[in-house]
């Protein structure tokens, strides 16, 4: 059902529909980010086997084996499912839906300094919401920028078809997946402030470098959602939930997709 705009300007949602990213500054306050600050630093400090699994040993060279990201944390953690639910952030989406948003999935990134960034890619190749598409709510946990692995984004891709991804430098990135853009557009950072949530389109290639900084973590709390009137989605992402917390089962979408059934689905960035 349309619902009419609360949040955001016709300006705001002609910037999404257009580019299919937007930014909006602040949604998260201080005391907010505080709050999920000290919730993932408890987390970094144990393993949680199926959601946070690091090497606590202090071995590896690789920084992300100490500090690999955590999966569906709103599984485990009452603040990160208190935030997977951010009034503000469903507003937002309410408003670039035109209908409510459904919270399908929570992630944390640490990426601490050194570490490998994520290949360009494309989420609805795994969330595979249908009928509709996910949005992504990233929310900036430490200012993000160029220097320290800030994400980039591929403007104008969010109505570019989902494909077949080819294969990544695993030097570089730590998945193996990557979508080559096309021609006529470039990756452009997208430069944050603590506090500020990008929203962007399933279909909109992404990516993010290496933290290239010395003493920078670029620190992220990332949810996925879909839309109400989704009737499908892959089995990593159910259940789903409404604003009141209250679970949704949508059918399994059993659709191959780009690569076929036989491909392995891996959660997107």
């Amino acid at each position: 059902m349309t619902k009419s705009l609360r949040v955001l300007t016709e300006e705001q949602l002609q910037a999404f529909n257009t580019e299919g990213y937007l930014i909006v500054k602040g949604l998260f306050s201080p005391d907010q980010v505080a709050e999920i600050e000290e919730a993932f630093d408890k987390i970094s400090q144990q393993a949680i086997p199926g959601y946070f699994e690091p090497e606590l040993g202090g071995e590896s060279t690789d920084p992300l084996k100490r500090y690999p990201r955590v999966l569906h944390p709103h599984r485990i953690d009452e603040t990160a499912r208190k935030y997977m639910l951010h009034a503000p952030v469903l507003e937002v989406l309410g408003d670039l839906y035109g209908e409510e948003a459904l919270a399908a999935q929570s992630m944390f990134y640490y990426k601490p300094p050194g570490s490998r960034g994520q290949a360009l890619h494309q989420d609805n190749f795994y969330l595979k919401v249908e009928p509709g598409n996910c949005i992504a709510a990233w929310t900036a946990i430490d200012a993000a920028d160029e220097e320290n692995g800030g994400m980039l984004i591929v403007p104008k891709t969010n109505t570019y078809e989902i494909v077949c991804p080819d294969e990544a430098d695993v030097k570089e990135s730590f998945s193996a997946h990557y979508v080559k853009p096309p021609k006529e557009e470039k990756p452009v950072p997208a430069i944050m402030d603590k506090g500020d949530v990008l929203f962007f389109n399933g279909n909109l290639i992404h990516g993010s470098y290496r933290n290239k900084s010395k003493d920078r973590f670029r620190r992220a709390f990332i949810c996925h959602y879909a839309n109400e009137s989704a009737t499908k989605i892959s089995h990593f992402y159910r259940p789903l939930y409404r604003a009141d917390g209250s679970q949704v089962e949508l059918e399994l979408n059993m659709e191959g997709g780009p690569c076929g059934i036989e491909h392995e689905l891996v959660y997107p960035h």
